[in-house]
């Protein structure tokens, strides 16, 4: 379709033309004309012009476009009746167009919207078009259809946020620069770039969050209608500036105002209107005196900073919502988030790491929902959650409704006659032959089946997987809401169709109020990252809830009036504000240890809130409601130090006096119930949306005030327990430590609810010796000795959570399979039910800029303890979107050892290493090695990524000329030639790889990793001279494709040239695969069985060579 075309389709209206004729799109089948939807008293009618595959094409006229807000609002409704669509708003007589599309991305559904004045504005959507236009005889299904419109219309929300970073990071350094009255003595930067002047870095910070924000509500008009309201006060500050009028500085006698009189203040003189025109009062603490302001009387930044701090954020698209334009620069509040995470305060250094919204969605959804599962099933009726009753019926008969399209890319009930005949022939595991008949599984797989970078054999397991899970779906074995969680199935799909289809109005009332009272903790939340995910997951689920129960209170008044009365009387913005100011009030609760960071938390959190508005100049306030005040929610303060329970409280009683331990005791107690009765007080102040100012600060400060006082006496207490009464020191270790008083903070979850419901979060990964830290973690932490914070972070979660909770993190994978972390591992398999998804990090990692092997480890209480792994994951960037939705857990809990919870990649695994342990009478490889010199030895290098390297002699390794043995090595004793190279021969089998992978840390070698069974006392005299042969033609192989490069190079003002030989061992694996043939029959491997073992991990060992060797 050429554009002049396009355009002329445009004019007309003509959608059946454009979608059928140019675009390969189907004509609608069935009703036409959908139901009126109605949405803040306006309806909507909707007609299908054109479907593919049930992916619909609709049409609305409407006599005013509809904003973000009310798409969404329409959506609630639509998705009923058209779940998969693209919604074109059209007013009469008018080129003036809206196309809205929900997508789902990481099980998020989001609206995209695209809008053009006329048809030749429309040059964005027309290049749009291309990637859902069809050929007439092309075969899709509606997984390929919604592919194709996300191809299209997602926002590529994470190049557009590294493009404004990059831009960002400079400006913050210049920003920093026009600062003054904050320690100008001390310099911004060391001459190693190492900040120095904290406060002031500190504080350019906070007045660019600041900023940010205002340029995102400015352009929703809610700074006195202006959409560049900063930019033209500044001009009008600088045309007045020196002329005897109102400023001396914007920033003095323009910004300051603004900031702590207009937007944090609920009421604004005419005279202060007149000058600053009509400004929100916002609350929420934001723009409260920061502390840096008032330690430091004096500040002052020059308006040069702020001319060329606009002129960057004018190069860009401000949106408080998910939209594309044509300029491609739209930015939304999410870049908040990478940025701090990325630059501002160095947070990699501290171990911690941005963590991307597929991370924090899979762990987030995976610990909420089943814990608000058991509740409603305690609260509800025993029939609903029977086997046979309404949950499991509706997923009975769901077909594959909840299996990803991930999982089902390609797949049919017939797939196995639709792929090709060279690759079903490999299907059938009872006939011979079979590495013969698989020998094309190797290959890359047909499009129309495959996931990105897919080889057959990969996609053949898939496919038997999704068949697997069809058949344990549609017979009903799945009867418990954890079962979602280990079979990878759309948890979050299942919960809103729950709710959506019930007839049951108390099964509704029952989630509604578990929503109301899940209580969800990041315990190191850095910028909020895991907050988001937790509300993105809660938002839908609340607002069908809400939906539903209107829709029943219309039948009959009497039902839900408390519910829906919070709502009618106390909240004017809308409902959607209210369903984020629950969550934010009721449901979230953030430490770091970082100021910094739960101040961008809470900033996130808020333009979140005031995206759902609409600027209504003629209600109170411009129709926005003020925000919530949630420094009692998101908290400073260090997470591993301070009392966490009653229990540890009175532990860490020091002997002495009888009397004044009780006195104390008694002291401590009262105090505890004063702060939870002003903190429930504070609560209720907000949740009721009061507008009695007077009573709002009386709350908040009687709260702050007792927290003050009862974690001074806390602070004392623990400084006396470790022997010490110096006020000098004192205030050392408060400013070292800085203790976080679980106990004291949130009282009323600690003490009232057990703990927190569900535990979510990335821990720093740092290592702790006292002797390198500024502040001492207690000894009563059970995992000291695992010497890593988020060992510690663990080990605190799980005392923090009450007996229901559910608890997840990202973790690096030593925690897993290191000897180092067994107390670790005690505490996650103690008493739970466990889910561990193991990561590589090659070819790709999880955590950008971190070459880190990571696990997420989802938990909860069981009285009978299992544990679940997956196979240690790899693949390639382009796969990235399917990770999470193709994990497939297998249970380990009968192999577990003690410093290893294995990377099991599927069943097969147990029959292997059964064999492999019953053949060899229980013998590990390593007794094999002789402790003393011999004249028989062997070389192995002790890092591994995809091949054990090992060597029968000493490689080329010169530094100008001297030769020299590689550090990277470690020698094996032997005690004869023919075990030596017998042993070579294992160590460099595939079957050895495997275990090596499924046990170790995957990092280095270490000499537990030769636990590997395998006992030459029994083998057969020609089984050991043909491992012996192999062993020798394999090291001549390596010899033969080895290349000995020289290179130069500087190092600590030294130059030297290095000769090193290098090695290429995927040219040597038709012999490593002989071996494995020769292992295979030592062990009874099936051929299933060996050929599982000769092709694990084949695409990433083999890489470019896999298709021309294969």
């Amino acid at each position: 379709m050429n554009r002049n075309t396009f355009n002329q389709l445009i004019q007309q209206g003509s959608w059946h033309e454009l979608f059928i004729t140019e675009m390969g799109w189907n004509a609608p089948q069935g009703q036409h004309f959908l139901p009126t939807i109605t949405v803040d008293d306006t309806d909507y009618d909707f007609t299908v012009v054109a479907q593919r595959n049930g992916f619909q094409i609709l049409t609305c006229q409407v006599a005013v476009i509809p904003n973000m807000s009310t798409c969404r609002k329409i959506d609630l409704k639509l998705r009923r009746q058209a779940n998969d669509y693209i919604a074109i708003y059209t007013l009469p007589q008018s080129e003036h167009h809206l196309w809205a599309c929900p997508l789902k991305q990481n099980e998020k559904r989001d609206m995209v919207v695209v809008e053009y004045a006329t048809a030749d504005q429309a040059d964005f959507l027309f290049s749009k078009l291309a990637a859902i236009t069809f050929d007439i005889d092309e075969l899709t299904t509606i997984i390929d259809v919604r592919q194709h419109v996300v191809q299209a219309f997602a926002v590529n929300s994470e190049k557009i946020t590294k493009d404004f970073y990059n831009g960002f990071r400079k400006q913050h350094k210049e920003f920093a620069t026009f600062i003054t009255g904050i320690d100008d003595n001390i310099p911004l930067y060391d001459s190693k770039k190492k900040e120095l002047n904290r406060n002031k870095l500190w504080y350019a910070s906070v007045m660019l969050n600041r900023l940010m924000f205002c340029y995102f509500i400015q352009k929703k008009g809610f700074l006195n209608g202006d959409v560049d309201y900063l930019t033209n006060k500044l001009k009008q500050v600088q045309a007045e500036e020196g002329d005897n009028q109102f400023y001396r500085s914007f920033y003095r006698d323009f910004l300051v105002s603004l900031f702590h009189e207009g937007l944090n203040a609920p009421h604004h003189t005419p005279e202060w209107e007149h000058r600053f025109g009509r400004i929100p009062y916002l609350n929420g603490g934001m723009f409260d005196v920061h502390i840096i302001e008032q330690q430091y009387d004096d500040i002052d930044i020059a308006d040069d900073a702020f001319a060329s701090l606009f002129a960057f954020f004018d190069t860009w698209q401000w949106h408080l919502d998910t939209r594309i334009t044509a300029t491609g620069k739209d930015i939304n509040p999410d870049v908040l988030g990478y940025i701090f995470e990325q630059y501002i305060n160095d947070r990699a250094a501290m171990g911690a790491y941005y963590t991307k919204e597929d991370i924090t969605e899979y762990i987030s959804k995976n610990c909420i929902l089943p814990w608000v599962f058991d509740r409603v099933a305690e609260s509800s009726s025993r029939d609903l959650f029977k086997p046979n009753g309404y949950v499991w019926s509706t997923l009975r008969e769901s077909g594959d409704r909840y299996i990803y399209d991930a999982v089902k890319r390609g797949y049919s009930a017939d797939w196995q006659q639709l792929i090709p005949a060279d690759i079903a022939v490999g299907i059938d595991t009872s006939k011979p032959d079979l590495l013969e008949r698989r020998k094309q599984w190797n290959q890359p797989t047909a499009d129309q089946f495959a996931l990105p970078t897919e080889i057959w054999r990969e996609t053949i397991e898939r496919l038997q997987r999704c068949d697997t899970l069809i058949g344990k779906i549609s017979s009903g074995e799945i009867t418990h809401i954890n079962d979602f969680i280990t079979l990878n199935l759309d948890i979050r799909s299942f919960t809103y169709d729950l709710l959506s289809q019930t007839t049951d109005h108390r099964l509704v009332a029952n989630f509604y109020h578990a929503l109301q009272n899940v209580t969800i903790l990041d315990p190191t939340c850095g910028s909020g990252a895991f907050l988001f995910a937790a509300m993105s997951i809660l938002e839908p689920l609340y607002e069908v809830c809400i939906l539903r129960m209107q829709e029943w209170n219309a039948e009959n008044p009497n039902l839900f009036q408390k519910e829906l009365g919070e709502i009618a009387c106390k909240y004017r913005s809308n409902i959607q504000y209210f369903i984020y100011k629950s969550i934010i009030l009721r449901n979230l609760y953030g430490v770091d240890i970082m100021v910094e960071a739960t101040e961008i938390a809470k900033l996130r959190l808020f333009l979140k809130m005031v995206a759902v508005v609409e600027v209504d100049k003629r209600a109170d306030n411009m129709g926005l409601d003020p925000l919530p005040d949630i420094d009692f929610n998101i908290r400073c303060g260090n997470t591993l130090v301070g009392y966490a329970t009653e229990k540890q409280l009175t532990n860490d009683f020091v002997e002495g006096d009888m009397f004044a331990k009780q006195e104390f005791e008694q002291k401590i107690q009262e105090r505890l119930v004063i702060v939870s009765a002003a903190y429930e007080l504070f609560r209720q102040v907000q949740l009721t949306g009061t507008d009695d100012r007077a009573e709002y600060a009386k709350a908040k400060k009687d709260l702050r005030q007792n927290l003050v006082d009862l974690n001074d006496l806390l602070n004392r207490h623990m400084f006396a327990s470790i022997g010490s009464n110096n006020e000098d020191e004192y205030a050392e270790f408060l400013s070292s430590h800085q203790p976080f008083h679980w106990l004291a903070e949130f009282y009323n979850i600690i003490h009232g609810n057990g703990g927190f419901d569900v535990i979510i979060g990335t821990p720093p990964y740092v290592v702790y010796t006292e002797a390198n830290f500024v502040y001492k973690i207690p000894n009563n932490y059970t995992t000291k000795t695992c010497c890593n914070l988020y060992a510690y972070c663990f080990e605190r979660s799980f005392l923090i959570q009450n007996k229901y909770g559910k608890c997840g993190m990202i973790v690096p994978n030593s925690s897993i399979s290191a000897d180092k972390m067994i107390p670790l591992q005690k505490i996650i398999r103690n008493k739970h039910c466990s889910w561990i998804s193991n990561y590589s990090w090659r070819p790709s990692k999880l955590f950008e800029g971190a070459d880190m092997l990571l696990a997420i480890v989802l938990t909860c209480h069981s009285d009978k303890e299992i544990t679940y792994s997956s196979i240690y994951k790899k693949w390639y960037n382009e796969y990235r979107p399917c990770i999470f939705k193709n994990i497939a857990y297998v249970d380990v809990t009968n192999i577990l050892i003690d410093g290893s919870i294995p990377k099991v990649p599927n069943k097969l695994i147990f029959p292997i290493l059964n064999k492999m342990q019953n053949r060899s009478n229980s013998v590990y490889c390593a007794s094999l090695f002789v402790h003393d010199n011999t004249e028989f030895y062997l070389y192995y290098f002790r890092a591994v990524q995809y091949w054990f390297k090992i060597l029968d002699r000493i490689p080329v390794f010169e530094e100008d000329g001297v030769k020299k043995v590689t550090g990277e090595m470690k020698t094996i004793y032997c005690n004869s030639e023919k075990e030596k190279y017998a042993i070579i021969s294992f160590l460099s089998s595939t079957s050895f790889f495997l275990n090596y992978i499924i046990w170790s840390s995957c990092q280095v070698v270490n000499s537990r990793d030769f636990n590997v069974f395998f006992n030459m006392s029994i083998m057969k005299e020609e089984t050991l001279h043909l491992l012996y042969k192999l062993g020798v033609m394999l090291q001549n192989d390596y010899q033969k494709f080895s290349h000995i490069k020289k290179r130069n190079y500087s190092k600590k003002g030294r130059e030297f040239s290095m000769l090193k030989q290098h090695f290429f061992i995927k040219n040597s694996k038709p012999i490593i695969d002989e071996i494995d043939k020769v292992l295979a029959k030592h062990y009874g491997f099936t051929d299933e069985e060996l050929d599982f073992i000769i092709n694990y991990d084949i695409k990433y060992r083999m890489g470019d060579e896999l298709n021309t060797n294969g």
